[in-house]
């Protein structure tokens, strides 16, 4: 029996990309990255997207085409806030809320989840809320989450610093026993 349910997986700077917003036609996967989206599901885990999509409030982006991006890398279902920082939501990161209506959808113990990011003060914050295990990343913000910005989430400690995203996926599977 697999110790984890699920695996949560942040977009910008986690599995491409820079960290920094780039429309999903323009997106480039790490490399690695298609490779443990797929190896985490041949362990039957559920893969999930987790992120934040202001661009989508200011029509830069429909949800629709993250939706599809997400589709095509065969994530088993994307949760995406798209709201602005002014605006008020339980789905924008460190919120949990993405997190709980997937447990909500899925029937998922998120003690039993993990979350891979790449920026402490939304990504690792929101799987702490609700209890996941964290995985940050060094790749996009990861590298100033530990660094420059520690003190934006002080009180957190991610269960595993992973190099890029295959490390992470491989500590997942080596750790769900």
């Amino acid at each position: 029996m697999n110790c984890y349910q699920a695996v949560f997986m942040d977009r910008d700077g986690t599995i491409g990309g820079t960290g920094h917003f780039i429309h999903p036609r323009d997106f480039i996967l790490y490399q690695g990255a298609q490779e443990a989206i797929h190896e985490l599901k041949e362990a039957g885990l559920k893969v999930f997207a987790f992120t934040n999509q202001h661009r989508i409030s200011r029509g830069q982006a429909t949800i629709e085409e993250f939706r599809r991006q997400f589709d095509e890398y065969g994530f088993d279902d994307a949760f995406i806030c798209p709201h602005g920082s002014s605006e008020k939501c339980d789905c924008k990161k460190p919120e949990p809320g993405m997190l709980r209506t997937a447990a909500e959808k899925y029937g998922l113990d998120l003690s039993r989840c993990v979350v891979i990011g790449d920026v402490g003060d939304t990504d690792m914050m929101a799987a702490h809320a609700v209890g996941a295990k964290k995985i940050l990343v060094k790749t996009g913000w990861g590298e100033g989450s530990l660094n420059t910005f520690r003190d934006r989430w002080i009180d957190v400690e991610p269960d595993y610093i992973a190099d890029h995203i295959q490390d992470a996926v491989t500590w997942i599977l080596r750790s769900d026993t």
